[in-house]
């Protein structure tokens, strides 16, 4: 396994290199599911350039995604819909689709690494690395899984309900989305549960009372 992004691997040399990196996309926006993927790297089949996904053009982050998924040992991609979000808050529909990532491996990894500052319930030892999509290159690799795949979702989602940026601003709380919330209301996809999506309804409930 590659040390190209500083971090102290001897768990990785002790795991035997099946150490499955897990990242998520989509906590803050107001509509869409969250998305999550779980990577094993083959250490025999470096991949070079992984980052943070975020720190990535579009471009580079689709050569990455196709490269990932070619050489990886094994990857999945997981979710959780909007209305479990909305029936289990973001947190915990999050680690829901993290365990979902993880369990959907076709092997099982000796140690999941975790990016951020909790695991989920897991099978196997785990380790939560804060900024890990930057020192990880397991969970650099899932998060550019789980953002491309996302943001291809969100660029579909623009075609099925026009006139809200979606594929601009990929659900996120934008002057642009928050506008077109207010004026067209809340979409299928959006999360009741957060409060901008929340007050559209009720301001859209409120007019329709009058």
């Amino acid at each position: 396994m590659s040390t190209q992004m500083g971090l102290d691997f001897s768990l990785v040399a002790q795991a035997h290199e099946l150490v499955a990196g897990v990242d998520e996309v989509g906590r803050g926006p107001l509509c869409g599911a969250v998305v999550t993927a779980a990577v094993i790297l083959d250490p025999n089949r470096p991949i070079l350039g992984l980052n943070d996904s975020k720190k990535l053009t579009e471009a580079r982050r689709e050569k990455l995604y196709d490269e990932i998924c070619e050489k990886a040992l094994s990857w999945h991609i997981a979710r959780a819909e909007v209305e479990e979000i909305d029936e289990l808050n973001i947190l915990h529909a999050t680690m829901l689709a993290m365990q979902r990532a993880v369990e959907g491996l076709h092997i099982t990894p000796k140690l999941a690494m975790i990016d951020g500052n909790r695991c989920p319930r897991l099978a196997m030892p785990s380790e939560a690395v804060v900024k890990g999509d930057s020192k990880v290159p397991a969970i650099a690799a899932a998060s550019i899984l789980a953002k491309v795949s996302r943001d291809r979702e969100m660029a579909a989602f623009e075609l099925i309900y026009p006139g809200y940026g979606i594929g601009g601003h990929k659900g996120y709380p934008t002057p642009v989305h928050l506008e077109a919330l207010a004026r067209l209301g809340p979409t299928p996809i959006h999360r009741r549960s957060f409060a901008p999506v929340r007050q559209a309804c009720e301001a859209r409930e409120s007019l329709s009372e009058v």
